[in-house]
């Protein structure tokens, strides 16, 4: 007979975790780039593993937001960006 909480099955991190739901709030606004703006109360952004200025040093032209148009083809939106660009 088995006694372990642990389930035969399990394959994954999130099947061996048990702890419950994290109970984070969803996100009720999203930067410029799209991210859900979600505060993760243990995540420190001064640890030197977060990266939290992404766009430090970048410029306007690097951080413009550029849809694709699932319309065109590749050519064809290649050959409107040029267009723009002159």
């Amino acid at each position: 007979m088995k006694t372990e909480k642990t389930p035969v099955h399990a394959t994954t991190q999130a099947d061996l975790d048990t702890s419950g739901a994290a109970n984070i709030a969803a996100a009720d606004a999203f930067d410029a780039a799209g991210a859900p703006q979600q505060i993760v109360p243990d995540v420190d952004p001064d640890h030197p593993a977060v990266d939290n200025d992404p766009r430090a040093n970048t410029t306007v032209q690097q951080n413009a937001i550029d849809f694709n148009d699932p319309t065109l083809t590749g050519a064809e939106a290649v050959a409107q960006n040029l267009e723009a660009n002159k």
